[in-house]
C-alpha cells in the first residue's frame, strides 16, 4: 500500500447508489471512514456493512460520514442497501478510480488460485482531507469498534 498517515487523501469522483456523482472534496470539513470491501451480499462483507450500520449513530456522534467502496455497480449497491437498511453512502468504483488511486486493486489468491480482487481496508480522513489513519486488518463483525478506538 502506497498511502501512509499524514497523506491527503486522493480525490475522486464517481457515482453513488443513486447514481447521484460524489467526490470526496465535497467532505472537506468532515470526517470520513472510507472503507473499501470486495462484494455486496458476501458473508463478510454483509457481516462488515450490518456492523456500521447498527453503530451508526456512534460513528455519527465521533463525527464520522461512512462511505463504501466496491466495484459493484449503482443497481447492486442500491439493492444492498434497501435489504441490510444501510443509512449510509456505497460509491459504485466499477472503473476501479478509487481503487487504483488508494492501491486497494490488488493480487489476491485464494485454492492457490491468483485473482485481482479489492483488499478489505479503511482509510479514516481528518476534516482537511488528510489520512488519520489505515485500517488493514479489518474485523468484519467488529468493525465500528475499531474505528471508534
Amino acid at each position: 500500500m502506497t498511502l501512509q498517515i499524514g497523506d491527503t487523501a486522493p480525490d475522486f469522483n464517481v457515482n453513488d447508489q443513486k447514481g447521484n456523482p460524489v467526490k470526496l472534496s465535497d467532505f472537506l470539513g468532515k470526517k470520513i471512514v472510507l472503507y473499501f470491501y470486495p462484494k455486496n451480499n458476501t458473508p463478510g462483507c454483509t457481516a462488515e456493512a450490518c456492523n456500521l450500520r447498527d453503530n451508526y449513530e456512534a460513528l455519527q456522534k465521533a463525527g464520522y460520514t461512512v462511505l463504501g467502496v466496491s466495484t459493484d455497480n449503482e443497481k447492486s449497491h442500491k439493492k444492498f442497501i434497501e435489504k441490510q437498511e444501510l443509512p449510509f453512502t456505497l460509491l459504485a468504483d466499477v472503473d476501479k478510480e478509487i481503487h487504483e488511486k488508494y492501491g486497494t486493486w490488488v493480487e489476491k489468491q485464494m485454492y492457490g488460485r491468483k485473482y485481482m480482487g479489492t483488499a478489505r481496508v479503511t482509510f479514516l480522513i481528518d476534516e482537511n482531507g488528510k489520512i488519520e489513519e489505515i485500517i488493514e486488518k479489518v474485523k468484519s463483525k467488529d468493525h465500528a469498534a475499531q474505528i471508534l478506538t
